[in-house]
């Protein structure tokens, strides 16, 4: 789960770690109104997206007068953001941020993950601070500094000092980047993250460190444990049909093809979505149902699939462990019947009385073809939703 930009500030505050002053706005006159609360001659307004790269997207305006900043604002709210990370559609903007201006000095990338490759927090750094770190990464990665935190000792204020040392820090500006590296780390942790981001954190003329932009995810399968975290979700930012998935327990992501894929299971559904690749189609989504597929899950899934207009054909791949394949084809069938269903829907099960299942998908009279292992069930739904026609082997 992401927070805004204003949500994730809140929380550094509460962490002790510096950012400029500044207010959330619905409306044109709110922000006025926070501009003239912060004070001061220059102001910055932000959408607030779920989404990198707002300025070069006209996502980050600024303002020397409050009537500039009315300008920013109305020109903003209600509109869509596009930005390389949203897509084409782009993503509404109900809410700016209106900020105090800052004088920047330098600007440095600061950032908090998880290391799978090590197993272990990653704190990574980078005097290519207001750039996008991909970027970095792939043309100058030598500016990139990488420190792997030992899970039982923690990070470390020498590993803090050697990063500052490093990123060009001298003086007191040692002593705050450790402080703000300490407490982001103490973050990650107790708030159960999987990436916090500071991009850039700036050094002021003044000589002072100020994160200038703030970015959160949480674990979503932590959730349970940070009500607080919680109850700042924006779904409107998120995937619909993903929200929609996420109230039955479905595990839905959106993809951009035309084969919609039904599986229990994450790893099964990998191999699903590969195989549909490697005959030549293309996957519409990933689509885990969970070990425990049950009657109820098949039709809610069903349903979810049902939804996508660019859907001209649908993989069901379930192996029948824990639940007995009759009872999942049972379930396809009348999902398959009050739905109405009109796309072909390919189906191979394995495990507990297959047999029975496939001969009840095959006498149901719809269009449900059974198939006996996945690669002819890959290769089926890929001909089917290219609109040719399949040879009907014996399951």
């Amino acid at each position: 789960m992401n927070l805004h930009e204003y949500q994730a500030k809140a929380v550094f505050r509460q962490y002790g770690v510096p950012v400029p002053e500044g207010r959330v706005a619905r409306s044109a006159d709110e922000a006025v109104a926070a501009a003239e609360a912060i004070g001061g001659g220059v102001w910055v307004v932000k959408a607030q997206v779920h989404a990198g790269g707002r300025g070069k997207a006209g996502g980050v305006k600024l303002a020397r007068d409050p009537q500039a900043v009315r300008e920013a604002a109305a020109a903003m709210l209600g509109q869509r953001l596009v930005t390389k990370q949203t897509g084409a559609e782009g993503l509404p903007i109900d809410a700016v941020y209106v900020e105090g201006g800052s004088a920047i000095e330098r600007e440095i990338y600061l950032s908090l993950t998880l290391n799978r490759e090590k197993g272990r927090i990653a704190l990574i750094g980078s005097s290519a601070g207001g750039m996008d770190i991909e970027e970095v990464a792939e043309h100058t990665p030598e500016k990139i500094i990488t420190v792997n935190v030992h899970p039982a000792a923690g990070l470390q204020p020498y590993q803090c000092r050697e990063m500052a040392f490093a990123l060009g820090f001298s003086g007191k500006q040692i002593g705050q980047f450790q402080q703000i590296a300490m407490a982001l780390y103490r973050l990650y942790l107790e708030r159960d993250a999987s990436l916090l981001e500071v991009n850039p954190l700036i050094v002021t003329k003044t000589g002072e460190l100020v994160a200038l932009d703030a970015k959160i995810n949480i674990d979503p399968n932590a959730l349970f444990r940070q009500a607080e975290l919680a109850a700042l979700r924006d779904v409107a930012q998120e995937d619909a049909m993903e929200v929609k998935a996420s109230e039955h327990d479905l595990n839905y992501v959106s993809l951009d093809g035309d084969i919609a894929c039904m599986v229990n299971g994450a790893g099964l559904a990998m191999a699903t979505m590969d195989l549909i690749k490697l005959h030549g189609g293309r996957p519409a989504n990933f689509l885990d149902v969970g070990g425990g597929a049950t009657a109820e899950r098949v039709t809610a899934a069903f349903q979810l699939i049902l939804s996508n207009p660019n859907v001209r054909a649908i993989l069901v791949n379930i192996f029948g462990g824990i639940v007995r394949c009759d009872l999942i084809a049972e379930g396809i069938i009348t999902a398959a019947k009050q739905l109405g269903v009109s796309v072909p829907v390919v189906v191979r099960l394995q495990g507990t009385n297959a047999d029975k299942a496939r001969a009840m998908l095959a006498g149901s009279g719809l269009a449900l073809t059974p198939a006996a292992d996945l690669t002819d069930a890959a290769r089926n739904v890929v001909a089917l939703a290219a609109g040719r026609s399949i040879r009907k082997d014996k399951a």
